[in-house]
């Protein structure tokens, strides 16, 4: 999610999280799940509506700074996938 900046997480009373790209254009998602990794807290979020960024079927996943009340792109591809994985694993546990 290198195309979207860090953002202070907002959610609106329909549970609705505004994000802006590189061109400061908005970018809506639904909060999904918080998951705690290695001491850091993850953010996993759907797009609310269509956009070229993320499928409509796909997770993006932030880091999310909770007393700043930031979301953080996740640069590092490799950790951005141990953080799904381990998501996963916890959702597939909960079934």
């Amino acid at each position: 999610m290198a195309d979207m900046e860090t953002k202070e997480a907002e959610m609106d009373e329909d549970g609705i999280i505004e994000l802006l790209d590189d061109d400061d254009n908005v970018v809506k998602f639904k909060l999904v799940d918080v998951t705690e990794y290695k001491g850091e807290k993850y953010a996993f979020l759907l797009p609310a509506e269509p956009n070229d960024l993320v499928a409509e079927d796909e997770v993006a996943v932030f880091l999310f700074k909770e007393a700043e009340q930031i979301l953080a792109p996740i640069e590092d591809e490799e950790l951005m996938q141990e953080v799904f994985d381990f998501w996963q694993s916890e959702e597939d546990e909960e079934e």
